[in-house]
């Protein structure tokens, strides 16, 4: 398993610097909007979006390495409190199994599994977009809320 860390930043660009010298790595995978970091060291799945009117954290997860890792954190969220999300397999730039929990102090977790990422059918057409699921008529990317609270 792995901690996700999802933050909206009001400079893509200038973060991206910042968070390649913090990790000394440049980003796996850059977008127009969005950069990922898979950092060893320490364990973090750490993702920026741009988003100046949303800039801080986007949420918190935990990355699985395997369907049953997933399961097992799921049956984790479910045991831990009423509102457990289950998405289908898709998003913005992967194809993923994923659910959602509040955390007690209204913070976002995301427990995920990645198939397959940064591939043609993912991160091109986003007018299929992933959903916040507390927000299901507001798309989650950065672009497709401009102008959204």
């Amino acid at each position: 398993m792995k901690l996700h860390i999802s933050l909206k930043v009001n400079n893509l660009e200038q973060a991206i610097g910042f968070y390649s010298r913090l990790f000394r790595q440049d980003p796996e995978i850059r977008r127009e909007d969005y950069a990922k970091w898979e950092v060893e060291d320490p364990a973090v799945n750490f993702v920026i979006e741009a988003g100046s009117h949303l800039a801080g954290i986007h949420h918190f997860g935990i990355q699985a390495e395997s369907q049953t890792e997933l399961n097992a954190l799921a049956g984790r969220m479910r045991d831990s409190g009423p509102g457990l999300d289950v998405e289908p397999a898709t998003c913005c730039f992967a194809k993923m199994d994923r659910a959602w929990v509040d955390g007690m102090a209204g913070e976002r977790w995301e427990m995920f599994l990645t198939h397959s990422q940064d591939e043609p059918e993912y991160g091109e057409d986003r007018s299929e977009c992933c959903v916040d699921p507390r927000h299901p008529r507001q798309p989650c990317c950065p672009e497709m809320n401009a102008g959204q609270p």
